[in-house]
């Protein structure tokens, strides 16, 4: 099977310029590799480093050594080295992201934020939303009127519309009520048998169970009481 997405001894460190120059270590040696129709789940403790690891393979966030080959316009691509531009060209055809929250311009109407996302197909859009139970009513208002649910299903329309080759998802379902859930992993199952490559964080374990082939285990590099909130202290370190 062709690999779609494939990390290779990826190195992450956290510099903290405020705090004294202090350093976190957050990922080292990481490897693994995902193909097409396989969804492979990172499991391990809060604080592990599995959403940096998600933001490293987006290109959020650079490596400090190691690779991330992505199968991309038939090449490989390595994210971990490529220049800004092509990493949004690796966006727009082959690389999507669900992030855990749902960050959008103040003022754009839900159905628009899909249909952007899908080439501005505001029909594909407003099918989209009505599959995960946003009713039309709310589909001209701006998500941030919306319950932190609702923006989680506006954020999953965005991902999943335009059906890039790779997905990658952070806690898609982590706001989500049973009955929502559940669509979530009819649409993650459409998508692998679609071709999709899919890496994934599921702290429920029902989806992590219903969805993933794999597991790669991601361990904590030091005590997880001082790695509780690395990823909002990252904000603020240098890259």
């Amino acid at each position: 099977m062709t690999a779609m997405l494939t990390a290779e001894r990826l190195r992450k460190t956290f510099v903290l310029h405020l705090q004294g120059g202090t350093s976190i270590p957050v990922l080292d040696g990481v490897s693994f590799s995902v193909a097409a129709g396989e969804c492979l789940a990172l499991s391990g403790p809060s604080g592990a480093g599995k959403s940096t690891l998600l933001r490293m393979l987006y290109g959020n966030y650079r490596a400090d050594g190691g690779h991330i080959w992505l199968r991309h316009d038939g090449a490989d691509l390595d994210i971990a080295s490529a220049e800004p531009r092509a990493v949004l060209a690796v966006r727009a055809r082959t690389l999507g992201y669900v992030s855990q929250f749902l960050r959008v311009v103040p003022r754009v109407p839900a159905i628009g934020i899909v249909a952007e996302a899908g080439g501005g197909d505001r029909a594909a859009a407003a099918d989209l939303l009505h599959r995960l139970n946003i009713p039309t009513r709310l589909h001209s208002l701006p998500p941030a009127t919306f319950s932190g649910g609702e923006q989680q299903r506006v954020n999953l329309a965005r991902g999943f519309i335009a059906a890039r080759p790779v997905l990658l998802l952070d806690e898609p379902t982590a706001s989500l009520d049973a009955e929502n859930r559940d669509i979530v992993i009819g649409m993650i199952r459409e998508a692998k048998a679609r071709g999709t490559a899919i890496v994934g964080i599921f702290h429920d374990a029902a989806v992590r169970d219903a969805v993933a082939d794999r597991l790669y285990p991601v361990t904590p590099l030091q005590d997880p009481h001082d790695r509780d909130h690395s990823d909002q202290r990252a904000a603020g370190a240098a890259r």
